[in-house]
């Protein structure tokens, strides 16, 4: 049997840029260990499964893989399966639709420019926080000064589905400085919910942005990845949870992949509701860079 098959840039403003992702729809007769088997011949950051053409609970069933395991939520693959389901499943434009994720079901909402797809949001879940880490312990896993890192922040876990260590820096320069201590992270990791390291600072190379970011995941064996939706939601609860730009309420873009050839550009949109709990909102750009069957 052939499925249709897809690849996308997502988070890019230009074809080649951003993360890159495949689409599988119609994979619903596909095993979990054939998804994982596709997801490792694949060799993307992830690789997503679109079960049916057919809604169900008012959303499409998705799975998410990475080379090495199964997801229950990651950002960039959110926005790119909504894109496919989208332009090749509904065919017309359409203000909203939801996956439904190991996660639970996840909104993604639609721009459109000039008939197509423009800025593509996704709603997050409500973010917890979790362990404060050493900043000494952390300056080694990362090969750089602990004076590098911001000592006006915490450095902590946070999760809106996937967890994340958040990292506030100084500056570009100790962000392009980072690079991982295997064996100090491995051992920071091993007790930590969280595996993956998101560092940040607030210089940019486009004067247009607000924050430069990288994300380490040697741990899911990738060694840094161009565009993080999952990890940039983390980063903007901690943003408001931490009032990092004074107030409750943060509208920001967020550069990432510069490091390794694959700018990618995320757009943030969070706040604190009454109540306290913080409302997130992701967005980015996605690219058709080509399509096919799988057989």
């Amino acid at each position: 049997m052939a499925y249709p098959i897809y690849q996308v840039d997502v988070f890019a403003e230009t074809k080649y840029a951003g993360n890159q992702l495949a689409v599988v729809r119609n994979a619903g007769d596909l095993s979990g260990i054939e998804m994982q088997k596709i997801a490792v011949e694949m060799n993307y950051s992830e690789t997503t499964f679109i079960i049916s053409d057919r809604e169900r609970d008012g959303g499409y069933d998705v799975r998410i893989f990475a080379p090495d395991q199964e997801l229950p939520f990651a950002g960039h693959p959110t926005l790119g399966t909504a894109f496919i389901i989208q332009q090749y499943i509904i065919g017309q434009e359409v203000a909203e639709v939801c996956l439904n994720l190991k996660v639970g079901q996840i909104p993604v909402k639609f721009s459109y420019a000039g008939g197509k797809p423009g800025i593509l949001w996704m709603k997050q879940i409500a973010p917890t926080f979790g362990r404060i880490f050493d900043r000494r312990e952390v300056a080694v896993v990362l090969n750089i000064e602990e004076s590098m890192i911001d000592q006006r922040f915490p450095v902590q876990e946070v999760s809106t589905g996937l967890p994340f260590i958040i990292v506030p820096l100084k500056s570009l320069d100790a962000v392009r400085s980072c690079s991982i201590d295997r064996n100090s992270y491995l051992k920071l990791i091993e007790n930590a919910e969280a595996k993956s390291v998101f560092v940040f600072c607030l210089e940019t190379y486009n004067p247009d942005n607000q924050i430069n970011a990288r994300m380490f995941d040697d741990y899911h064996g990738i060694a840094e990845d161009p565009a993080t939706g999952s990890a940039n939601g983390c980063l903007a609860a901690y943003l408001v949870k931490n009032r990092y730009f004074g107030g409750k309420d943060i509208e920001v873009r967020v550069e990432q992949g510069y490091e390794i050839a694959r700018p990618s550009l995320l757009l943030l949109k969070a706040g604190e509701e009454e109540g306290g709990t913080i409302s997130i909102f992701v967005g980015g750009e996605v690219i058709l860079v080509a399509h096919g069957e799988l057989v």
